[in-house]
């Protein structure tokens, strides 16, 4: 049964008028009011686990990144927040991956251990009810106990994102790089088919790294041209810090003449870390999709 605390933590938050989590908080005080149940135990013929699965989109524009820092505000700090007004005590959050400061998701993935009797909807809807605009909670599902964000990721597929031109539209300012000069996609891609496959990427790393191994599988590498957008997706087993912007910034001096095709042959080769470009800025990066 919803609980007039949980009615009054959502209506805490005042929303506009007609607005959806509007139409939730009268729908949950009708339900309240009335003494119904909801009984939300099961989602496709399975009995509900207390182990959750978030998927979320947000706009990182605002954000230091996902994880917890000492100032300043972030995705896990904000999940966080939200998930132990509902609960009623603090929660342990894993993530697929930390994005840095200013990277964005439209797939993020997050696994959390709850108590609260909230189906899935009605949790998803909470939170949201209780998180800045600028994250959503897209589902929320009841997985398997030992199901874990971060260790069971199979594929992560990133997005960079350069603005080749002169006016970025200011609808998509937020989530592109800008790159005025042309970039000559030829060659990008040629210097992208030598990322694919196994290789040791420290070169396209932080230097001092606390990875376990710095070998990294990529499966895809696709350079695109959509009007005045370049994007570069990249799929992988997994990601180092920065793996994707120092890639993305070193095709980007490929693409305009100032370093060589084989330039990236030569970083993997050599690990070092100056051969390549510089990392290029977080705003025009994407988590796209987690696989499990």
């Amino acid at each position: 049964m919803i609980c007039a605390d949980y009615v009054t933590l959502i209506s805490a938050d005042q929303r506009p008028e007609g607005s959806e989590d509007q139409r939730l908080i009268r729908k949950l005080t009708r339900r309240h009011s009335l003494g119904l149940m909801i009984n939300e135990s099961k989602l496709n013929g399975f009995e509900r686990m207390p182990n959750v699965k978030l998927t979320l989109e947000y706009d990182g524009g605002d954000f230091n990144g996902w994880q917890v820092q000492p100032t300043g505000r972030t995705i896990q700090g904000e999940l966080s927040r939200a998930l132990a007004r509902i609960e009623g005590k603090e929660v342990t959050l894993h993530a697929a991956g930390r994005t840095d400061s200013g990277v964005h998701a439209l797939g993020q993935v997050v696994s959390v251990r709850l108590t609260s009797e909230l189906g899935a909807t009605t949790l998803r809807d909470a939170i949201n009810a209780n998180v800045g605009r600028d994250v959503r909670v897209k589902n929320a599902e009841f997985v398997e106990d030992s199901f874990h964000a971060r260790v069971h990721a199979k594929q992560k597929h990133y997005r960079y994102q350069i603005w080749n031109g002169d006016v970025v539209s200011p609808f998509v300012r937020r989530y592109v790089h800008q790159h005025r000069s042309r970039l000559d996609l030829d060659s990008m891609r040629a210097a992208g088919g030598f990322l694919i496959g196994s290789h040791d990427f420290r070169g396209f790393t932080v230097t001092a790294s606390d990875v376990e191994t710095t070998v990294r599988t990529i499966e895809r590498l696709e350079v695109e041209k959509s009007g005045d957008i370049i994007s570069i997706a990249v799929s992988a087993n997994g990601f180092l810090r920065y793996m994707v912007r120092a890639i993305a910034g070193t095709l980007i001096e490929i693409g305009r003449g100032y370093l060589p095709v084989e330039t990236v042959r030569e970083v993997i080769a050599s690990g070092d870390r100056s051969l390549a470009g510089p990392t290029a800025p977080a705003l025009g990066l994407t988590l796209m999709q987690v696989d499990y």
